[in-house]
């Protein structure tokens, strides 16, 4: 009986397995996205993810722990640099799992594996694309930047009296 063993095995042994997600997870550090398959991504996910909570706090205890996991000093210090203060407000949830559909050798699943802050499309927090509308009879930029001109030398002509 199987009771209570969540743990995926990913068809390896423990010493490959480890290094797999290691050196998945250094790829994901450094380059902010990977495509892998659906049972690796959750996998790394489950791996990763308490890596990056870690990193929220820069100590030399918890800089150990990371790179006993890692095995990668570049990694190590890019998490604990780039991507710890960006998501240094958020409760958890680091990583984001996109499903693409199926490889065309095996047709095994593929995923693409993303930090979720790192990523612009999906940030409700990152530059925002301007509003465009379809109304009749707008100016144009050229006459709006006109407009704009007298009403801020009127606000500098105030706080200069």
């Amino acid at each position: 009986m199987r009771h209570g063993k969540k743990f995926n095995h990913l068809s390896r042994k423990t010493a490959h397995r480890k290094s797999m997600l290691a050196n998945m997870a250094c790829s994901l550090i450094e380059h902010k996205r990977i495509n892998t398959t659906v049972a690796k991504a959750k996998a790394l996910r489950q791996f990763a993810e308490p890596l990056i909570t870690k990193s929220k706090e820069d100590t030399t205890h918890n800089r150990r722990i990371v790179f006993s996991k890692l095995r990668n000093k570049d990694s190590v210090s890019e998490l604990f640099r780039e991507v710890a203060p960006k998501v240094a407000d958020r409760p958890g949830g680091y990583i984001r799992i996109i499903k693409l559909g199926n490889r065309l050798g095996d047709n095994a699943q593929m995923a693409m594996v993303e930090l979720v802050d790192f990523n612009e499309l999906y940030n409700p927090n990152g530059a925002k694309k301007k509003k465009s509308t379809r109304r009749a009879g707008r100016k144009k930029a050229t006459t709006e930047e006109n407009v704009e001109t007298p009403s801020n030398n009127e606000d500098d002509a105030k706080t200069n009296e």
